[in-house]
């Protein structure tokens, strides 16, 4: 572990760090979100009174949540192509002004009309979040020694939580989350950005990308070198050697053939998966309406309860960091959806019986807090890094596209449609979660192989056998 693999990695998962700043800010602007002039809300139609109209309040805030996942679904299918065009470095330094205009559209909402100026800035934000989201695990599965992927790939968690938590800070009333300060809150992730921007400039290119994609030997032996430190490269050139000859046997793979090809179909099957199960756990209903479930669960002051879930999300996902060499990537995904299944359905349990038995409130408060730590022990880290692991040199850009893709629209179902179905089904909302559970538990058991010390062909052969 060098110096300059701690700074590119550090650097690199600062794009994550933003994407969880952004999932958390906009749990802390709820209550501005009213109808006094100057705050979130749009102004009324004809014949419309906000205050009595609560169902088009609940589409603006569905869509000022939601509309940060559009942003991502539509540039996550350009990441293969931006990363081998420009460089996993040089693609990262680009697509970051587009973060930097995403904060200072929002930063600036109270000049203009608020609502619109913040819906714009969530998909200009959730745009570089699509493309960072995919060219960070790139980056980092490909300077990282095999021995460290793993915990390494869980760092990009990591900064999310550490994202969700800041947000939730500074979203307290006394700080950020009023209605003055309102707009420095959603655009103040712009500063990681901006940090972000000049760390670039510091880091090393991809040695996979400068050996594999634009064969410059000596100049991926030089950056493996400042990578590892005193370490021989030609170890790592021998492997990046043979994962070349296999990246040209098979040529580059475009999405069309990642599905009709029937070589790749059961890692495609593995890597979408992975990525349903992440969102489609219910992780991002806690994140983005936690405040909401912690006061329908009689909690006094539920924003504080909220922080206290961003506190045990930041300290699991460091205990993972440790777990995920040691235990292996498979059998952590699994544990962590059985426990987020039975937390699941003690929270249901909590909400239903909470009008007979006031002490329920307890148990709905001890399972969000059960199912936060076990997302983060498998689910939650996982998926970012093990697509990029699943596939070899040729179909790799693609398959994260495809990936990638898939995590951002299940992301933005949920938040569009989460308060509408919570609207629905009250407090058996979360059984629906529970069952989804029990499918991906089942699916993980039958399908996903074991990645942890493995090479990209020994887990290509995996695959094939």
């Amino acid at each position: 572990l060098t110096g300059t693999l701690v700074l590119s990695v550090f650097t690199a998962v600062l794009g994550f760090f933003q994407y969880g700043y952004s999932l958390g800010v906009i749990n802390a602007p709820q209550k501005p979100w009213g109808g006094t002039e100057g705050t979130l809300a749009p102004p009324a139609g004809p014949g419309e009174d906000l205050a009595t109209s609560p169902h088009i309040l609940t589409m603006y805030w569905s869509l000022s949540v939601s509309v940060f996942a559009v942003g991502g679904v539509v540039s996550s299918f350009t990441v293969g192509w931006i990363g081998d065009r420009l460089g996993r470095v040089k693609a990262m330094l680009v697509v970051n002004v587009l973060s930097i205009a995403g904060n200072l559209l929002m930063g600036l909402a109270k000049f203009g009309p608020s609502h619109m100026l913040i819906i714009a800035g969530r998909a200009v934000t959730g745009l570089y979040c699509g493309l960072s989201s995919g060219l960070v695990p790139m980056y980092v599965s490909e300077v990282s020694p095999t021995a460290l992927r793993g915990a390494l790939g869980t760092l990009h968690q990591l900064a999310i939580v550490t994202g969700i938590l800041i947000s939730q800070v500074l979203g307290l009333d006394f700080l950020l989350g009023n209605d003055e300060m309102w707009p420095l809150l959603l655009g103040l992730s712009g500063v990681a950005a901006l940090l972000q921007f000049f760390l670039l400039l510091l880091c090393p290119e991809s040695p996979r990308y400068l050996y594999i994609k634009l064969g410059k030997v000596e100049e991926a032996k030089k950056s493996l070198k400042r990578l590892r430190g005193n370490c021989d490269p030609m170890k790592e050139i021998a492997e990046m050697e043979k994962e070349k000859q296999e990246a040209a046997s098979e040529k580059k793979v475009s999405i069309r053939q990642l599905f009709t090809s029937s070589k790749y179909r059961q890692a495609v099957l593995v890597a979408l998966m992975v990525q349903i199960s992440q969102q489609f756990s219910g992780i991002n209903a806690i994140f983005y309406y936690s405040t909401n479930i912690f006061e329908r669960a009689g909690v006094d002051q539920p924003v504080y309860a909220t922080i206290g879930v961003g506190v045990v999300n930041t300290v699991f996902t460091v205990i993972s960091v440790f777990l995920v060499e040691k235990a292996g990537r498979r059998s952590l995904f699994l544990a962590g959806l059985m426990g987020m299944l039975i937390s699941a359905v003690a929270m249901t349990i909590g909400l239903v019986l909470l009008s007979q038995f006031a002490w329920m409130s307890y148990l709905s408060m001890v399972a969000i807090f059960l199912f936060v730590i076990f997302f983060e022990v498998g689910p939650g880290p996982i998926p970012w890094f093990i697509v990029a692991e699943l596939f070899s040199q040729g179909p790799r850009p693609a398959a994260i596209a495809v990936a990638g893709f898939c995590n951002w629209a299940c992301n933005f179902i949920v938040g569009m449609c989460f308060q509408y179905i919570a609207d629905l089904c009250g407090p058996y909302v979360f059984a629906i979660f529970a069952a989804l559970l029990l499918v991906f538990f089942l699916f993980a058991y039958f399908k996903v192989p074991e990645t942890k010390g493995k090479s990209f062909e020994e887990i290509a052969a995996v695959f094939r056998r």
